[in-house]
């Protein structure tokens, strides 16, 4: 039988490795030929089908009254939102780009948080979120050409920490598998609707290359079901602030995986690297200071 702190060190590698799929995830995105809208949709609905079999798998049951329904299903389009402006912003710039722009998330969440729990703003967060521009400001001097790229990397943010807040309340209610189910489906049903009445419906439209269907369906069955589920096991061994350390190298392996596979489209000046730097530092040191706020509460 293993201790419990082998099943610490197993949880951990785990971890560690589906914020590794995470990271592959902007790879898929660049590596998919298909338009950012259609990616969405095909991925949602891979991953709805694939959460479906495991949850029947398992036994466990996917009913929830009509209130319930209707806001996972809300959540499930901005989700979809979220991940159409972070596909869109690899595809009009680069994964190194919109990695960076998305790390944003977990500053915005900080600040967006007093007005969904009704908390006061923290001193050193607003800091933080200053350093974080400061950041933002240098990668913006320097590369203007990207600068569609990072407007719709942020805005990928914002749409990101909108949804963890709002998944922060549901998910204490039901079943988080379960929940992500729905949100699956609403994203693919949003999409659906929009693609019907601008009449995306087409022949082209489900004319996908084999090559571009095994990127689909590693994207939605690993990069999402999975990847969701095993976060999901993992949370429940380690504590909050050793997973969210570890989810901020999330754009690190991202940019690492990039430049390694797809070599000078990913090369920035180096201006780029200090302002990612100063924006992943200030995210760790929000991390670390949260959790003496934690420890000195107690």
């Amino acid at each position: 039988m293993m201790n419990d702190q082998s099943i610490h060190n197993k949880n951990l590698f785990l971890l560690h490795f589906v914020i590794l799929i995470f990271g592959f995830t902007a790879i898929l995105g660049k590596l998919i030929t298909i338009p950012a809208e259609n990616l969405v949709w095909y991925r949602m609905l891979i991953a709805f089908i694939g959460i479906a079999i495991y949850l029947k798998f398992k036994g466990k049951p996917a009913s929830l009254s009509k209130k319930e329904l209707l806001q996972y299903l809300g959540v499930g389009i901005i989700i979809a939102a979220h991940w159409f402006t972070f596909f869109e912003a690899i595809k009009i710039s680069n994964v190194s780009i919109t990695l960076v722009s998305l790390s944003v998330t977990s500053l915005f969440v900080a600040l967006l948080q007093p007005l969904f729990f009704k908390q006061k703003l923290v001193f050193y967060e607003v800091v933080l979120g200053l350093f974080t521009i400061v950041g933002i400001a240098l990668i913006f001097n320097i590369e203007t050409r990207y600068t569609n790229g990072i407007l719709m990397g942020l805005l990928s943010a914002l749409l990101a920490a909108l949804f963890s807040l709002t998944n922060a309340r549901l998910v204490k209610k039901n079943d988080a598998t379960m929940i992500s189910l729905y949100e699956m489906l609403g994203g693919v049903l949003v999409f659906t609707v929009y693609f019907l009445f601008t009449g995306k419906f087409t022949a082209d439209f489900f004319q996908v290359s084999i090559l571009d269907w095994i990127w689909l369906l590693i994207l939605g069955l690993i990069c999402t079901s999975f990847a969701y589920v095993a976060t999901v096991h993992v949370l429940k061994v380690l504590s909050p602030f050793t997973a969210s350390i570890a989810i901020n190298l999330e754009p690190i392996y991202g940019i690492i995986l990039a430049i390694l596979i797809f070599k000078d489209s990913e090369k920035m000046q180096p201006s780029f690297y200090l302002g990612a730097g100063i924006i992943l530092s200030a995210i760790v040191l929000n991390s670390v200071l949260k959790k003496r706020a934690l420890r000195r509460a107690k």
